[in-house]
């Protein structure tokens, strides 16, 4: 029983805090988003934008290539795939945020768009409502300016002490958007890292660096398709 409890108590801070402490953002995190769009040489390679928050981020890791955007970057480097990975994780990132913050990195083209927020509202108990209302603002914005741009959406949970109720209408949030949109999906971005202590850094919240490369796995078996 008590190893059950210990799981649930780290599953829950994961999911809901897994998105970074916004006290400590800066905006280091942009600025170097920012930077990567203005070298970026879209002219020779089609551009993969990972959008979303300290999961995307890399937060807490001694070097944020290895959040699993960067991994998923050598990945495609490896396979000789003409794709430039953009890493524009903010720490601290909610929907609203997200959705403010998304049309000045769409005057970069994206070719394949991933979507990761939404931790960060169930952290703050937003209305899921709200949540599913700026997620769908941020995908519009995207499909407006680039209408051929393939689309991933990553899915994430809060934990039952939400209310089951709140957790239950979360975790539909993301399927329901991505049927929708006809969006790729991966149900839940911490599949086999959440609730384990030793993917996980010392705050049990961010995966380590080990945890990154999982969590990384978990995006490609969806987005490999996309980048075909």
């Amino acid at each position: 029983m008590n190893r059950v409890i210990l799981s649930g108590i780290l599953l829950t801070a994961l999911t809901i805090a897994g998105c970074g402490n916004g006290a400590k953002s800066s905006n280091n995190d942009q600025n170097q988003a920012a930077t990567e769009v203005v070298k970026t040489d879209s002219a020779s390679k089609k551009i993969v934008l990972f959008f979303g928050d300290s999961l995307t981020a890399g937060y807490g890791l001694d070097d944020p290539a290895d959040a699993f955007p960067g991994v998923i970057s050598k990945r495609v480097d490896s396979l000789k795939l003409p794709y430039k990975v953009i890493n524009a994780g903010l720490s601290g990132e909610t929907t609203a945020g997200g959705n403010g913050r998304i049309n000045w990195l769409l005057k970069q083209k994206i070719d394949v768009f991933v979507l990761e927020l939404g931790a960060n509202d169930g952290l703050r108990g937003i209305p899921v409502s709200e949540t599913a209302k700026n997620l769908q603002s941020i995908v519009d914005k995207v499909k407006s300016k680039y209408p051929d741009a393939k689309l991933v959406l990553l899915g994430m949970q809060v934990p039952p002490n939400m209310g089951a109720d709140y957790s239950n209408k979360f975790k539909s949030v993301f399927p329901t958007l991505a049927t929708k949109n006809k969006m790729e999906l991966v149900p839940f971005l911490l599949k086999d890292v959440a609730g384990i202590p030793a993917l996980n850094q010392g705050d049990g919240i961010h995966p380590t660096t080990q945890g990154a490369k999982i969590v990384a796995d978990n995006v490609w078996a969806v987005l490999k398709d996309d980048l075909k």
